[in-house]
């Protein structure tokens, strides 16, 4: 059983509560561990997770701020990268640690609307049919929403008149935090 959590810590960035998950798993799978007399032998995964964790091949901190910062720079909001966390089994404290700050966010929603295409990075294919244009927006709206943007951030950059405009609410956001770039 060392043997398989020492193999899943080195092929994969993962938080103790996934290790464990998964060491539970496999001893489903597979049956209970036998040792050379054929005696049933007694697992103690949680004590196995903390060694791993004791020895640094398994870091919940490493691997929310390694998730954190892929999520936010692949356009994902802060909500979105808050689920991933928790689902991955990070603690509360690191998941507030590790939540982008409002320069991120802003800038996350800015990505996200130019990846898609929306709102000032639109290339405006709905032409002038009213109708059609806010089919577009309320997609973007709902794109963005799924995407784990606050409403607010998603107003604001689909609003936006062009991308100057996007480019200075978020230099505005790191004005007002007093930093350049976390991620």
């Amino acid at each position: 059983m060392r043997d398989l959590a020492l193999h899943y810590a080195a092929r994969f960035a993962s938080t103790g509560a996934r290790l464990e998950s998964y060491l539970a798993r496999k001893i489903k799978e597979r049956g209970l561990a036998e040792d050379a007399d054929g005696r049933t032998v007694e697992v103690d995964i949680p004590a196995l997770v903390a060694r791993l964790v004791e020895l640094g091949y398994v870091d919940d901190d490493a691997y929310a701020r390694m998730r954190a910062r892929e999520l936010g720079q692949r356009g994902y909001g802060a909500r979105r990268v808050e689920e991933s966390l928790r689902h991955a089994g990070v603690g509360e404290g690191l998941r507030r640690a590790h939540a982008p700050g409002e320069a991120e966010s802003r800038r996350a929603a800015a990505l996200m609307a130019r990846k898609k295409r929306l709102g000032p990075f639109a290339a405006g294919s709905e032409g002038h049919d009213p109708l059609l244009a806010r089919k577009a927006h309320e997609k973007a709206v709902a794109a963005m929403l799924r995407a784990g943007h606050q409403y607010e951030h998603v107003k604001t950059v689909l609003a936006a008149r062009g991308i100057t405009a996007v480019e200075e609410w978020i230099a505005e956001a790191q004005e007002a935090e007093g930093t350049d770039d976390k991620w």
